[in-house]
């Protein structure tokens, strides 16, 4: 179905991987100090901040489920150079406004233009597919989730230092990043797509709910979208009630809930980078996929019983290894579309991440209130981390499934 991708030019990838890491060092950055931001606009009104700062994340959670399949429809008609570039400098203005602004009201407006211009992962996902044969790219995909994982690790420590000597800084180095990368990609970033494998411009298909339809569109395609969505689903309990469930049962402190995700994202990073392309070129994307929805299922059910730290430390190893899943599903998905629709793919595929985003944190902290309530039905603190398991052990037979030869 697919033809032959643009050779790939080694200056290019790394400028796409320097993008991410980039984009989530950025992200990241602001991590620490837009809480004590909001504080600061909310009069000291702890209360208040913590509702602001709700809207704040569910407003960017939903900008990205809108404009990820908007860019990569954009990306599909116009090419991936423009629509990388304009995003990456449209960052970096946001972040200035951000650093500059004056009242609450222009700190949510910025915040929601960065939920848009970050939807931006889907294309540089696409330009991935242009410029790489098919059996590497569950290892490129791999690389970039390394680059999520060393901004998820770096960006949050670096905010909280340059937030110590003023809260506002770290959005003057995220904006300044973002701007020098985006100057930067205009020398050496060359079109992924030429004219002729492009796409006709269409809002219905640019939509989100017009963009779900392309994983309609091959049997193997819905049942990988199935399994993509029940992870994002899964890894979402994470960010939703680690902190609360760590200070519960652990007693840690924020130094050790630091330490822990920095570990948890060096060996994240660590597998994605240097171990998807062996694996996957050893085993087949298929075999890697189910091994490591397995092995996330494992590490998540060591963490719910874990009655210790150190139990819960033994966990990680596995947390790791199931950042195969993920690169070696794109793989699979990028075979069953077409050159012109592979933006359409990502923005898709990003926009079922943000219905995740959206609709798991409330699952997941009700489902750790229950447990650990006045009249629970059972003292299961870790039924959260249980709940993710299930849901990948559900996620492994659909993939082995769909992905039978």
């Amino acid at each position: 179905m697919t033809s032959a991708p643009t050779p790939p030019r080694p200056a290019a990838f790394i400028f796409v991987f320097i993008t991410v890491v980039l984009d989530m060092l950025a992200l990241g950055l602001i991590v620490p100090v837009l809480p004590k931001l909001i504080v600061h606009f909310a009069h000291g009104d702890t209360a208040a901040a913590a509702k602001y700062y709700g809207v704040f994340a569910t407003v960017w959670a939903l900008m990205q489920f809108v404009f990820a399949p908007v860019l990569g429809a954009l990306s599909d008609r116009f090419g991936r150079r423009p629509v990388i570039l304009l995003s990456n400098f449209g960052l970096g203005l946001d972040y200035l406004l951000m650093a500059l602004a004056p009242s609450l009201s222009w700190l949510f407006v910025g915040r929601t233009i960065s939920g848009i211009t970050s939807a931006s992962f889907s294309t540089a996902s696409a330009y991935i597919v242009d410029v790489t044969p098919v059996h590497e790219r569950a290892g490129r995909f791999g690389m970039l989730g390394a680059a999520f994982g060393i901004g998820f690790v770096f960006g949050p420590a670096f905010g909280g230092l340059l937030g110590s000597v003023d809260p506002r800084l770290p959005f003057w180095v995220a904006g300044a990043l973002s701007l020098v990368n985006a100057t930067y990609g205009m020398f050496v970033l060359p079109e992924s797509l030429p004219p002729e494998r492009r796409s006709t411009w269409q809002w219905r298909r640019a939509s989100p709910v017009g963009s779900l339809a392309l994983l309609r569109s091959h049997p193997t395609l819905v049942g990988l979208s199935s399994v993509s969505f029940l992870a994002a689903v899964a890894h979402e309990v994470l960010p939703s009630v680690f902190v609360l469930y760590a200070g519960h049962r652990y007693g840690w402190d924020q130094r050790t809930v630091g330490l822990t995700l920095a570990g948890v994202g060096v060996g994240s990073s660590v597998v994605q980078g240097g171990l998807v392309r062996p694996i996957v070129r050893r085993f087949g994307e298929r075999r890697a996929l189910i091994v490591g929805l397995l092995m996330g299922a494992l590490s998540f059910a060591i963490y719910g019983f874990a009655s210790t730290g150190a139990m819960f430390w033994l966990g990680v190893p596995f947390m790791s290894l199931w950042g195969i899943a993920g690169p070696a599903t794109q793989g699979l998905m990028t075979r069953l579309v077409a050159p012109s629709e592979q933006g359409k793919l990502q923005g898709a595929v990003s926009s079922l991440r943000g219905i995740a985003g959206l609709l798991s944190p409330a699952m997941f902290t009700l489902t750790f209130a229950a447990f650990i309530g006045a009249h629970p039905p059972l003292v299961l603190p870790g039924a959260p981390f249980l709940l993710a398991a299930l849901l990948l052990l559900m996620a492994a037979p659909i993939a082995a499934l769909v992905t039978r030869a």
